[in-house]
């Protein structure tokens, strides 16, 4: 009766233990490493025709992005979830192998000339739709024997739609223990899910901390902020731009339009029109309308009983298509367009930000954290001018960081949960899902608390029957800035150019769907310049 870490170990992204009972491996969550937690997404730490079963926690890519690359590796076994998450799981993991094949395609252009050889994408679409063969579902409350000596219960955890902490009982050679994975904790009173539901005694709990170590500002209301920002700007007949991230936030802010509209909020349009310009965003949307019984907090309840819509309501418009999408900057009236990504860096609110940001009427309204070294942070850190297509655009607009709600548990909710867990209390509880600093400072706070617990380094083995440590892990060092072939550091010139190329390749997805003509001058162009630069040197 084992369990080792093998994701999320002193890092915020990359969710992955394996539990070892009676002969089965299994693993909780399989996410992809990002940003400055990513050493290498394309090795497992396991053989993956081993591994007998999946249980997801919810459908953020850090914690089930690497499924698909399971599969593609030999898994042969049964994921199992709630249903909401397998289904938000099954357009995310396309999103995400559609991103793996554009990035394949993008290093190889690069490392062609280099003469280097040519890298497969981590998982292809093909191999994202895979996932949906091993899926099986549960809905919260129901008990599941798994296997033999193994059965599981989902928990709401109030995080995302779907999102569940998991309770499993173990049973080996006559040793019983109960041991708790709290997933994603999520904040309280968020609208359309529910709050976390207090769990009971554990022997054991491996517990998130993304804010172990700080509380949220109080937020007094949300929507009546937003809406005097939305207000304000259509006084000054610019638009509101929104930068959002696809899957969960989007929704909440069509719930919160929704809400506005009804009770005549922005005074200057009282039907303004809100543009939700994301195909993922899109697709999450109609997951969101559709069966949520089980799932709804009670507000949320209450405005599908009276017959009303959670996200749909007049002036809405989702839009498709590359052309539908430039219509939007064409349009000259006040509007409100939500977008992705919700840090800046890809997809269509880049060209959102072009034909916006240098217009003194308009707002940008962040709803989300901003990474260091995102064009997000770096408009909030007051950028007067930004690089977007090949073009210099002056930062003229309104900048606000809305930080209203977080769908994380804050440090005094965080203690609120696992305080909960006290029939029995902990052996031991287990501190991940945090910055390195983070998960030290909480499992101190607890320890603090008289609980046992402490922040399991990668690849620690602990041995649950007889409480234990069996392998101490590893210190993994951390991720450095990237370096070119001879060692040396890359030249602003050159993220410069790699900025472009980024640019380029968003052009040439919004240009799906254009005329041919336009297509084939475009291709010539870009064939002209390829010939140019390979004939240098």
């Amino acid at each position: 009766m084992k369990l080792t870490f093998f994701g999320a170990a002193k890092a915020v992204t990359g969710s992955c233990h394996c539990l070892e009972v009676q002969g089965r491996k299994i693993l909780i969550d399989c996410g992809l490493q990002q940003g400055k937690d990513e050493r290498d997404n394309s090795v497992l730490d396991f053989a993956p025709n081993y591994i007998d079963y999946v249980i997801v926690t919810h459908a953020h890519i850090d914690h089930s992005g690497r499924i698909p690359l399971l599969i593609k590796e030999g898994f042969q076994g049964q994921i199992v979830t709630t249903r909401l998450t397998a289904q938000l799981m099954s357009v995310m993991l396309q999103d995400s192998a559609h991103i793996q094949e554009m990035d394949a395609q993008w290093k190889n252009q690069k490392g062609k000339r280099a003469g280097r050889p040519p890298v497969e994408p981590l998982y292809t679409v093909e191999d994202a739709a895979q996932v949906a063969a091993h899926i099986t579902t549960a809905e919260y409350g129901q008990i599941v024997d798994l296997c033999p000596g193994v059965k599981l219960r989902f928990v709401d955890a109030g995080h995302l739609l779907g999102s569940a902490s998991v309770e499993l009982w173990l049973e080996e050679n006559g040793v019983e223990k109960k041991i708790v994975f709290s997933g994603d904790i999520g904040n309280i009173n968020q609208p359309i899910i529910r709050d976390p539901v207090p769990l009971q005694g554990a022997d054991y709990v491996v517990m998130e901390s993304t804010y172990g170590d700080r509380n949220h500002n109080p937020v007094t209301s949300y929507t009546a902020e937003l809406a005097k920002i939305i207000d304000d700007t259509f006084s000054k007949g610019g638009n509101v731009i929104i930068p959002s991230f696809a899957v969960g936030r989007t929704q909440e802010l069509l719930y919160f339009m929704r809400e506005m509209k009804k009770e005549g909020m922005v005074k200057s349009n009282p039907d303004f029109t809100v543009c939700v310009d994301s195909p993922l965003a899109n697709e999450a949307t109609k997951i969101f309308s559709g069966d949520l019984h089980g799932y709804l907090d009670e507000e949320a309840l209450e405005v599908v009983k009276e017959g009303d819509k959670l996200f749909t309501f007049p002036g809405l418009m989702m839009t498709e298509s590359s052309e539908e999408s430039k219509q939007l900057n064409l349009d000259k009236s006040s509007k409100v367009i939500i977008s992705a990504s919700g840090m800046c860096d890809a997809g269509r609110i880049r060209h959102h930000l072009k034909h916006n940001l240098w217009r003194e009427e308009c707002a940008i309204v962040f709803v989300g954290y901003q990474g260091e070294g995102t064009l997000g942070r770096h408009l909030l850190d007051g950028a007067k001018q930004v690089r977007l297509f090949g073009e210099e655009i002056a930062v003229n607009a309104s900048i606000y960081n809305f930080q209203g709600l977080s769908s994380h548990a804050d440090r005094a909710h965080l203690l609120q949960w696992i305080q909960a867990v006290k029939d029995p209390a902990p052996q031991q509880v287990f501190v991940v899902h945090g910055d390195a600093p983070v998960t030290e400072i909480f499992a101190n706070t607890l320890r603090e608390m008289g609980l046992p617990a402490h922040a399991p380094l990668y690849e620690e083995v602990f041995d649950l029957a007889a409480n234990k440590m069996l392998a101490a892990g590893v210190e993994l060092a951390p991720k450095k800035g990237s370096f070119t072939s001879d060692g040396s550091r890359p030249s602003n010139a050159y993220h410069e150019l790699e900025r472009a190329a980024m640019d380029l390749v968003a052009i040439i997805h919004a240009s799906k769907g254009s005329p041919n003509k336009d297509l084939k001058k475009m291709t010539n162009q870009l064939r002209a310049v390829i010939e140019k630069w390979n004939s240098v040197g």
